[in-house]
């Protein structure tokens, strides 16, 4: 660890090992680094005085030459549906989005990990906003740090009565949390910024700091197919992939990381996977496309292919946005093919749509990004704006 002791430092940016390693430089004893995780994640306090168990010598310290800072909220809206969705600013022109759901049974929290995204998936908002570059890891956990804080105060306003802690029985059943479940599957792909979404889910996962389990934080990827295998290895997570498409060729239009790392490598990769992971199967996330990847043909492509993978599916109706040239499938192509997928014996869920009235929804992320690979203009050019994909009707 790099000599941080006369620095002026984020502690958003250190993870537990980190977190003790700074203590340690300081001159501290290493539960000190346990006081500090558990203030600034449990409690989410941000001012060192109020960290009354710690020495006054030690908050001295802190003062001097540490800081905690989120990203800070540029808006903050709520759907009709409950759906809570924050922009917020991550300098130079950057704003990424971070999504909370609340269901009846648990809250979950969709977060970011890039500044727009590089795979440039042809049905996601997110991709046609180019890419800027990878988040810090004080601006990815910030976003589970400012969520907690905003949903504890909301709580508290709506409960005059209530510490800003307290639910009710019936409103989460995991301790009262009231983000339950976190999610990578915001803007941009988790695993090209491999090392500080690896540092950020270890928070989500350490005791003093969020303590949830491996199997309530869920990483969406789209197939990188090295840092699958590191993530195995290193924080085996709950894992989706992002498939959409039952062949090459197709996937090489929708998602076109599948040049690099083609369905076999791919398959390959989630099986190796499940010999890490918290759970005994991959969710494979396909989104519903009208007239391009929701044929009977497809679905029967779909079994073939992930035959040998113990799996699930999550279908995902597509979200419309401006310039995708792309419809979502209707209700009953939808569920004709959900039956064929669960008449192979796959575990089929259809996701429902939250937050579509604030773009908060599946891949209508978008956030502000000034991109540095001029995708806008590069798409703008060559196809008048529209994404040109081959149509299958058959069914």
């Amino acid at each position: 660890m790099a000599d941080l002791a006369c620095q002026d430092v984020n502690l958003l940016d250190f993870d537990p090992a980190m977190m003790l390693g700074y203590v340690t430089q300081l001159g501290e004893k290493p539960f000190r680094g346990r006081q500090l995780l558990r203030w600034i994640h449990q409690h989410g306090v941000a001012d060192f005085a109020d960290m009354t168990d710690l020495a006054k010598a030690f908050r001295h310290k802190l003062e001097a030459q540490a800081k905690i800072i989120a990203p800070a909220v540029i808006q903050d809206h709520t759907s009709a549906d409950g759906t809570r969705k924050w922009l917020l600013d991550v300098g130079n022109g950057n704003a990424i989005e971070s999504v909370f759901i609340p269901e009846a049974r648990r809250g979950t929290l969709c977060i970011s990990t890039q500044a727009g995204c590089a795979v440039n998936c042809r049905f996601c908002s997110t991709g046609h906003q180019g890419f800027n570059r990878n988040l810090s890891i004080a601006e990815i956990i910030g976003q589970l740090w400012w969520a907690n804080r905003a949903l504890r105060t909301s709580a508290a306003a709506s409960q005059p009565h209530a510490g800003a802690d307290s639910t009710s029985e019936d409103e989460f059943e995991h301790d009262g949390r009231l983000i339950s479940n976190v999610v990578l599957m915001g803007m941009g792909e988790p695993l090209l910024n491999y090392e500080n979404s690896v540092a950020a889910m270890r928070l989500m996962l350490d005791d003093h700091a969020y303590g949830l389990s491996k199997r309530r934080v869920t990483l969406s990827t789209s197939g990188v197919v090295p840092m699958m295998d590191r993530l195995g290895q290193d924080c085996p997570v709950a894992l989706a992939v992002s498939l959409h498409a039952p062949n090459d060729a197709l996937r090489d239009v929708l998602v076109p990381l599948n040049k690099k790392y083609p369905l076999r490598e791919l398959m390959q990769a989630c099986q190796r996977y499940l010999d890490y992971a918290p759970r005994d199967f991959i969710t494979f996330e396909y989104v519903m496309l009208d007239g391009v990847n929701d044929s009977d043909q497809h679905a029967r492509e779909l079994i073939a292919l992930t035959r040998e993978v113990s799996c699930k599916f999550n279908l995902i109706p597509f979200n419309p946005f401006p310039q995708s040239g792309l419809r979502r499938s209707p209700k009953e192509r939808i569920r004709r093919f959900s039956e064929m997928l669960q008449q192979a014996g796959l575990v089929t869920t259809t996701r429902k749509t939250r937050g579509d009235d604030i773009d908060a929804a599946c891949g209508q992320l978008a956030g502000e990004v000034q991109d540095r690979t001029r995708r806008q203009q590069r798409m703008a050019g060559s196809s008048g704006g529209q994404v040109i994909i081959p149509i299958q009707t058959k069914t």
